[in-house]
């Protein structure tokens, strides 16, 4: 709860734009970790099952795609897509700020 108030005291102040990033940063770092570990606590538990996964690694601008499983080459087409069109959404954004800028 203590948490909360402090957010919720930085949001209503407007000069704490830097810290207020980083506090959303913190929370989405620890929704991300929070989900990693229900889904390995849950994989482990539900041992019959079968596991599959997909992941896309940029470095740069170049996406490393790797997946594994017996559903993996869905999840890989799935995230090529989402390379592709984030690779496309980041292009669109820089040509609007170079109209900005011009």
């Amino acid at each position: 709860m203590e948490a909360l108030k402090r957010v919720a005291k930085c949001t209503n102040n407007g000069s704490n734009r830097p810290q207020k990033s980083l506090i959303l940063l913190f929370i989405g770092f620890l929704i991300a970790l929070l989900g990693i570990i229900i889904l390995t606590i849950t994989a482990v538990l539900m041992s019959g099952g079968s596991t599959s996964f997909g992941v896309v690694i940029f470095i740069g601008p170049i996406p490393i795609v790797v997946g594994a499983g017996s559903e993996a080459q869905w999840l890989i087409l799935f995230a090529v897509i989402l390379a592709v069109l984030s690779i496309i959404m980041f292009m669109a954004i820089r040509k609007q700020a170079d109209k900005k800028v011009s």
